[in-house]
């Protein structure tokens, strides 16, 4: 398969990374496994940016950084530096994420007050965050601590802070719920943590690109196992393609 050219994209997000002109639509494979979208979020993290990876699925991404990027992990809990997941004789039960997995320092880590973490977090000096969530909307909206279910236990934590703190906010999760609706809505019926704060969802089947458009779509940039028609036939949000926006195209970018 061909892959179309890349061309810096300027929008209001800042420390996003560079885009196709055209969408992708990967046919000749399966929707990605859990290890591969991780991957595929590390590959789209800037070089050199400061990232939080919230806790969950997201935090695997620390697995697939290149060491080369200059990627500096923060965490919630104290730490600047931190690297991968620690396994065998690494694991130091007091060295751990604010999932309270085991992870492993890089050269020149340091640790802090869990409020001083929380300043850096509300004080825009975070790049990236990538967090989960349980629905996010066309317009960016996300919402990710409670279902609104009775007998659901909140669980707001710092994603709150981190939806409004950093500069780019990738949202990370399978783009369908267990009984086969969407999780990327027109509107969020759930708790909301932050509003028009996402600017990219990370899936299993595609990545998406919110908060955009004032018509209420979403633009697709690449699809996995299926194609955008498909995806747009099980989703009450409209899709468009990215060489259908002038956004996008090579020629309309600066």
């Amino acid at each position: 398969m061909t892959t179309p050219t890349t061309a810096p994209l300027v929008d209001e997000h800042t420390a996003v990374p560079e885009l196709p002109t055209h969408t992708i639509q990967h046919l000749d494979r399966g929707p990605l496994s859990r290890q591969e979208l991780a991957a595929m979020v590390a590959r789209d993290i800037p070089a050199g940016s400061y990232v939080n990876l919230g806790i969950g699925q997201a935090t695997t991404v620390a697995d697939y950084l290149d060491p080369a990027s200059g990627v500096i992990l923060h965490t919630e809990n104290g730490m600047l530096g931190m690297g991968p997941a620690a396994v065998g004789d690494e694991i130091d039960t007091d060295l751990t994420n604010a999932g309270k997995i085991p992870v492993t320092e890089l050269p020149g880590a340091s640790y802090f007050h869990h409020a001083d973490s929380f300043a850096m977090m509300r004080g825009g000096h975070l790049d990236v965050c990538v967090l989960g969530a349980f629905q996010v909307s066309a317009s960016g909206d996300l919402a990710n601590w409670h279902t609104g279910a009775p007998d659901a236990i909140p669980a707001v934590g710092g994603a709150m802070d981190l939806a409004i703190g950093a500069k780019s906010v990738f949202v990370m999760m399978s783009l369908f719920a267990k009984d086969g609706s969407a999780k990327l809505v027109p509107t969020c019926t759930y708790p909301l943590t932050g509003v028009r704060c996402v600017a990219r969802v990370y899936t299993d089947v595609g990545l998406f690109l919110v908060g955009s458009f004032d018509d209420g779509s979403v633009a697709v940039a690449e699809t996995f196992g299926t194609s955008v028609d498909d995806v747009a036939g099980r989703m009450d949000v409209p899709l468009v393609r990215l060489e259908d926006r002038a956004e996008y195209r090579s020629e309309d970018r600066p």
